[in-house]
């Protein structure tokens, strides 16, 4: 039982975390209404990552990503057996929270938001979908290494706060460029539910370059190991 509460912690709190963040994206639609816009989007995304951090943090460590268990995988910080359960566990999540808003949003809604696949704008290219969720995940893979593993962070107190934060700018700065994945999971629920795998690979290959690179980065030069 035991081995088993890190996973079911990822699951629990990368549904939760997906199903808000796909739940606003449809309620943004002319089908629903809300009126939120890419504010509202990026707050749900952002408000929602943070609960999930503060209630998990102490289970499962609340990567809720996959590139996030990759860039801890690669400094050590996650065995290898316990990353593939992670990620196992983040996928059946994504999916699971996918299918539940298709099933209980209008059709319509789902439609015109496409389950809310983060997909790149029309014309934007592959090098900028690369470069840009490259980017926003080195950022919150950043900000999750500053609040929540270095030590000068933690006693801040307010890592959940600080990584929903950085969902939150990454979403306003990138959202109307790629879509603001930052997530292989966040792409692969909708992707799969949807049976629409556009850009698919990318939206795997920047989000976990950006976060082994900023894990590295962090631990091995601006994290005070004394």
């Amino acid at each position: 039982m035991t081995s088993l509460r890190a996973p079911l912690a990822e699951f629990i709190g990368t549904f939760g975390f997906f199903f808000i963040g796909i739940a606003a994206i449809l309620g943004t639609t002319s089908a629903i209404g809300t009126g939120a816009g890419l504010i509202g989007i990026a707050l749900a995304h952002g408000l929602a990552l943070s609960v999930a951090v503060h209630t998990f943090g102490g289970v499962s460590g609340a990567h809720f990503n996959p590139a996030v268990t990759f860039g801890m995988l690669a400094t050590g910080r996650i065995k290898a057996g316990a990353a593939v359960a992670y990620v196992i566990a983040q996928l059946a999540a994504g999916v699971a929270a996918a299918a539940f808003c298709k099933a209980v949003f209008p059709a319509a809604a789902v439609a015109q938001a496409n389950l809310g696949i983060p997909l790149p704008a029309p014309g934007v290219s592959t090098g900028t979908i690369l470069a840009l969720e490259f980017v926003m995940t080195f950022l919150l893979m950043t900000a999750i290494y500053g609040t929540a593993v270095d030590e000068r962070g933690r006693a801040v107190k307010i890592g959940g706060f600080g990584i929903g934060l950085a969902v939150t700018g990454d979403i306003l700065a990138g959202g109307p460029i790629t879509g603001a994945s930052m997530n292989p999971a966040r792409s692969f629920g909708p992707a799969l539910v949807q049976g629409d795998w556009a850009f698919h690979g990318l939206y795997w290959a920047a989000p976990i370059a950006g976060a082994v690179v900023a894990a590295l980065v962090y631990e091995h030069v601006i994290l005070d190991k004394r």
